[in-house]
């Protein structure tokens, strides 16, 4: 018995018909009737019924048909952990900080399960500075702003994140409501990154364009320390919605930002695709398969996927 004839056996089965089958498995009918006929000659029963309107499995048919699928899935399952079990080689990728919080940990276990082999360095830090990073060949990868991309780095978008206003409510700059306007933002003190990242310089243009002229009352390149500055009392904040699926963090409240079209599109780049390791490329498609399940698991606030190559910043 071979697994091609149980692959043969289960396209008929679930196909209803030969010919069916045949062209989806891209063999010719008379090799897959050949194939059947050997393995129902091996295992002394018949396991189809072939009739004018169609194929059918007996009733021995029916039986096997479970069991062979059980068998096939177990294969693949098998084949998939043989390949990753001897995956080896290393990939660093670098994440901003509330993408990290996010992400992270649900990446870290994925390619644990997957290719356990595959040694990893993460690193964390503002958009810009992972930017410097690629151009300095620090990083094999990273998952950044779309405003952060240069021409000759390759990118593909993975999925666009609303933004959301950060206050203390204790605070006299708090703010009330599950949504709030850039506008009703921009008298009020604001803690923002520098503008060498590209949240800034999505914000930058969003007030320009709204005709608001921000007060910026600080500038601070480390997320933790923003955030505290907000909850004691300091000023406000506006960061991408991957903040607000973090852990409840007490003394803050969110409200998403209600501007249509503000938002900012997160990008998996990096700079010689065709250069990349077995390893770099295997962690590049995990980075997608746990983003896109954790947005359709609602687990990353405020993200949906689906933007094109060429989404970007917009306000």
């Amino acid at each position: 018995m071979e697994l091609r004839q149980l692959r043969y056996f289960v396209a008929i089965a679930e196909h209803g018909s030969m010919g069916r089958a045949a062209l989806a498995l891209g063999v010719a009918t008379a090799a897959l009737s050949q194939q059947v006929s050997r393995l129902e000659g091996e295992l002394g029963v018949r396991l189809l019924l072939r009739q004018v309107q169609g194929t059918t499995p007996t009733a021995a048919g029916e039986a096997f048909l479970r069991r062979a699928r059980q068998i096939l899935r177990q294969t693949e399952m098998a084949t998939e952990e043989a390949r990753g079990a001897r995956l080896t080689g290393s990939a660093s990728l670098g994440f901003t900080p509330a993408t990290a919080a996010v992400l992270g940990g649900p990446l870290l276990q994925a390619m644990r399960e997957r290719y356990p082999e595959v040694r990893l360095h993460l690193v964390e830090a503002f958009s810009g500075f992972l930017s410097q990073m690629l151009n300095a060949r620090k990083l094999d990868l990273a998952v950044v702003f779309q405003t952060d991309i240069a021409q000759r780095w390759h990118c593909t978008p993975i999925l666009r994140e609303s933004l959301f206003a950060i206050c203390s409510p204790a605070s006299p700059h708090g703010f009330a409501g599950a949504s709030v306007r850039l506008e009703d933002l921009a008298d009020k003190p604001l803690l923002l990154p520098s503008r060498a990242h590209g949240l800034r310089l999505l914000l930058d243009v969003a007030f320009s364009q709204i005709g608001c002229a921000p007060r910026i009352e600080a500038e601070i390149d480390s997320l933790g320390l923003l955030l505290e500055a907000v909850r004691l009392g300091y000023g406000v904040t506006i960061q991408q919605s991957a903040v607000a699926s973090c852990s409840p963090r007490p003394g803050l409240s969110f409200a998403r930002v209600a501007n249509t079209g503000v938002g900012v599109q997160n990008v998996l780049v990096n700079l010689a695709e065709e250069e990349a390791s077995p390893a770099v490329a295997v962690t590049g498609k995990m980075v997608f398969e746990v983003a896109r399940k954790l947005v359709t698991d609602r687990h990353w606030v405020g993200a949906t996927l689906g933007e094109g190559p060429g989404a970007g910043l917009t306000a």
